[in-house]
């Protein structure tokens, strides 16, 4: 029991974080496919820091280890500016914006990632190694039984994560901003007229939610393979999607989701483990997530109430 809260909550909080990232994009107004593909690039932003940077470090520095985390948001966040200039300036189609810009993450990483590795480092691969990132225990908390499972063997960016999640309800609901990004995926006609930039709310909506799946990115990076490689396109921005559709665009029913998508993925293995079943099982048990994604779609999606002015191209002089 105690593996699987502890696996289960270091995949299901770096996907909250992205799908916090999604839900100010979508309450915006702007639908964000492209999450996928803003956690990637997000992660090879911080995995090309380190691997330019860990000569002057030394092994397993945590200083180098959180810089790692502030590129890859710096990073996610650039790379979301294309999605928010195509939706926004452009006015092109928001889903398809999203889609291309996964395939181009996946491929322009991809491709950087070999041709640094060759004529920088001299040595051809597809990977940017990083440090190790140490786990923690809590003396004492991590005794209880049950929850003290929280307590042991955490990651440090999960307390990141959830302090990121704090802060990021309280802008949404809270803060004047928030409201205004809330009322621009409702009713930006009604904002225009307030004398608020609605353009303006949204793009930087869309730049927060690049910044914060870039953290999300980098955080599968380090717990997952501990290296940037394409296997951090694991379809974790589309769960981070269903997450926050089942979640109705609200952060805290999203949280459960998330836990819901962890704890299924951490239980699957363990299972597979307890019946010593062939590798190829440990394989199917890592689809639960999204198997589990259909079945919350088909029996939930009928009460979802998606912002009202979601993927809708605002155009101030047709108001």
């Amino acid at each position: 029991m105690e593996t699987i809260i502890i696996d289960g909550l270091s995949f299901a909080l770096p996907i909250m974080i992205i799908a916090v990232g999604g839900i100010y994009s979508e309450r915006s107004g702007i639908t964000n496919l492209a999450l996928e593909g803003l956690l990637g690039f997000g992660a090879f932003s911080g995995g090309l820091f380190v691997a330019l940077m860990s000569g002057y470090f030394a092994p397993a520095s945590p200083t180098l280890i959180w810089l790692s985390f502030l590129i890859a948001m710096i990073g996610g966040a650039i790379y979301s500016m294309l999605h928010a200039l195509l939706c926004i300036k452009f006015q092109a189609n928001q889903v398809i914006s999203g889609v291309v810009i996964n395939i181009l993450s996946v491929a322009i990483t991809g491709f950087l990632t070999s041709q640094i590795n060759t004529s920088v480092f001299g040595k051809p691969s597809d990977k940017f190694v990083l440090s190790v990132f140490q786990r923690i225990t809590i003396p004492g908390l991590s005794k209880i039984p049950v929850i003290g499972a929280v307590f042991k063997d955490f990651y440090p960016f999960e307390v990141l994560i959830i302090v990121l999640i704090i802060i990021c309800w309280y802008i949404l609901y809270c803060t004047p901003f928030g409201m205004h990004l809330r009322a621009c995926g409702d009713n930006p006609q009604a904002v225009d007229t307030a004398g608020i930039n609605v353009n303006k709310v949204r793009f930087i909506a869309v730049l927060f939610s690049g910044a914060l799946s870039g953290i999300g990115g980098m955080c599968f990076a380090y717990s997952i393979s501990t290296n940037f490689s394409p296997a951090v396109y694991m379809g974790a921005g589309y769960l981070a999607i269903s997450a926050l559709i089942f979640g109705n665009w609200k952060i805290m029913p999203t949280f459960l989701a998330c836990l819901i998508f962890g704890f299924a993925r951490s239980g699957a293995y363990q299972v597979v483990k307890y019946m010593k079943l062939s590798s190829s099982f440990s394989d199917l048990a890592m689809t639960i997530p999204y198997i589990l994604t259909l079945l919350l779609l088909v029996f939930f999606s009928k009460n979802n109430r998606a912002p009202r002015a979601l993927g809708e191209i605002y155009d101030k002089g047709k108001r």
